[in-house]
C-alpha cells in the first residue's frame, strides 16, 4: 500500500497469520527475484517489489523468531547462475535507499543537516535505474574484471 508518497505494509498482529504471510511473501519475493535476476523479465514493478521488501522486514522485525536463513531478508539478489566463477568481494557493495516522493528526499536533507549543522552540503539527484550496479576490479593498478553488483559475494 502506498499513501503520501511512503510504502505502508499491511498490518499483521496475530502470529499465526504473521507466519503465514511471512511464508506467502517469501514465496513471492523469491519468485519475483528469479524472473528479475535469472530470467531479465520482472513482471512487477521497482515500487511493488520494494513494498513487499518493506511489509516482509517489518513482519520479520516484530516476529524476530521467525525469520528463516533462506528469507530474502537474509542474502542478495538471486541464485548463482550456474557456469560462472565465484568472485568474493573485499569490500561489500552497499545499497542506496529507495524514495518516492519529494517529502522522503526533504526528510533525508533535514537528517543529514541535523548531524552536519555546520557544514554546507550539496546535492545531485538523479534517477536511481536498479539493475545498473557494477564492481570494477583493479589488481596492482589495472582493470581486471566488472562483477555485477547485484550477484556478490562476500569474502569472509
Amino acid at each position: 500500500m502506498v499513501g503520501k508518497g511512503k510504502i505502508k505494509a499491511r498490518p499483521v498482529r496475530n502470529k499465526f497469520l504473521s507466519r503465514s504471510r511471512l511464508e506467502k511473501l517469501r514465496r513471492e519475493i523469491n519468485c519475483h527475484n528469479y524472473k528479475y535476476y535469472v530470467e531479465n523479465s520482472p513482471e512487477i514493478s521497482d515500487k511493488e517489489y520494494d513494498c513487499l521488501i518493506e511489509e516482509l522486514l517489518n513482519l520479520e522485525e516484530r516476529h524476530p523468531e521467525l525469520v528463516t536463513a533462506d528469507s530474502p531478508s537474509q542474502r542478495v539478489g538471486g541464485e548463482p547462475v550456474e557456469g560462472f566463477e565465484t568472485v568474493f568481494y573485499r569490500i561489500p557493495m552497499l545499497s542506496l535507499s529507495n524514495t518516492y516522493s519529494p517529502e522522503e528526499v526533504g526528510e533525508f536533507a533535514e537528517r543529514v543537516r541535523k548531524n552536519l549543522p555546520d557544514e554546507k552540503v550539496e546535492y545531485v539527484v538523479e534517477p536511481k535505474i536498479d539493475g545498473v550496479g557494477v564492481a570494477l576490479i583493479y589488481e596492482n593498478g589495472i582493470f581486471s574484471r566488472a562483477l555485477p553488483g547485484a550477484m556478490e559475494k562476500r569474502e569472509t
